[in-house]
């Protein structure tokens, strides 16, 4: 979860809601339950309530849960000589994935600290197209933090496996900075990407209680393929 760090016996619960806003969505009616294999782009809308859950084993492990609700509605394209209705909408249990993350160093002056993560998305949707996942997802990924006077960077990178294609390639990469502007927030700024899908992400958290914070976050996209505006807004609660 961007700009946010867990330690030893602490635990995370963070219920958030997020909507999907795109013009030009691409979807290829096929993977959708239809009979022609071509790209298209059509608007698409999404809204969806998540839990998310981490605790903090020791100083180096912890693990992370995260399950959505979703309601989704895909539009057809004018140009789409499918089968598929003009608007396809579905609703229904979404993406549910668990992480374990490790971190091998501490940060020093002259060194960054370390950390890898393994993450499965379970293929627990099998009788939508538009929502959820249908087979297992894994991902691999590496990162490392750095602490300066004008903020914190992070850089991380992954690789991932989708079995429904039987294919590994470069999964999620980001570039992060984050600054405590007071003694009560922070603002987090980020580019991440995923192949050809890459967008801005804002995020700004307000500690409201002492063990109570309010995010707010958004994502814009920056490449054609990703999703338009993504904003979110969720209470952090740390235990």
């Amino acid at each position: 979860m961007f700009g946010n760090y867990i330690n030893k016996g602490e635990f995370i619960f963070y219920p958030f809601y997020e909507y999907y806003y795109d013009q030009d969505a691409e979807y290829k009616p096929q993977e959708l339950g239809y009979d022609v294999n071509i790209d298209y782009r059509g608007k698409y809308r999404a809204h969806e309530g998540l839990l998310f859950f981490a605790y903090g084993f020791t100083d180096r492990l912890a693990i992370e849960f995260e399950m959505a609700f979703i309601s989704a509605e895909q539009q057809k394209s004018a140009g789409d000589i499918s089968a598929m209705p003009k608007k396809l909408t579905e609703s229904g249990l979404g993406d549910v994935e668990g992480q374990i993350r490790w971190r091998w160093n501490r940060e020093t002056a002259s060194k960054p600290e370390f950390f890898s993560y393994y993450e499965t998305v379970f293929p627990l949707q099998q009788d939508k197209y538009l929502i959820g996942t249908k087979d297992w997802e894994f991902k691999l990924g590496h990162g490392l933090i750095k602490g300066f006077a004008w903020g914190t960077m992070t850089l991380r990178a992954a690789i991932e496996y989708d079995a429904s294609e039987n294919k590994t390639e470069l999964g999620e990469y980001a570039v992060e900075y984050l600054k405590r502007i007071s003694s009560r927030s922070q603002i987090y700024l980020g580019v991440e990407g995923t192949q050809d899908e890459l967008e801005l992400i804002t995020d700004l958290q307000f500690k409201i209680l002492s063990k109570t914070f309010l995010r707010i976050n958004n994502a814009f996209g920056i490449s054609s393929k990703a999703t338009d505006y993504a904003p979110e807004l969720g209470l952090l609660f740390r235990l």
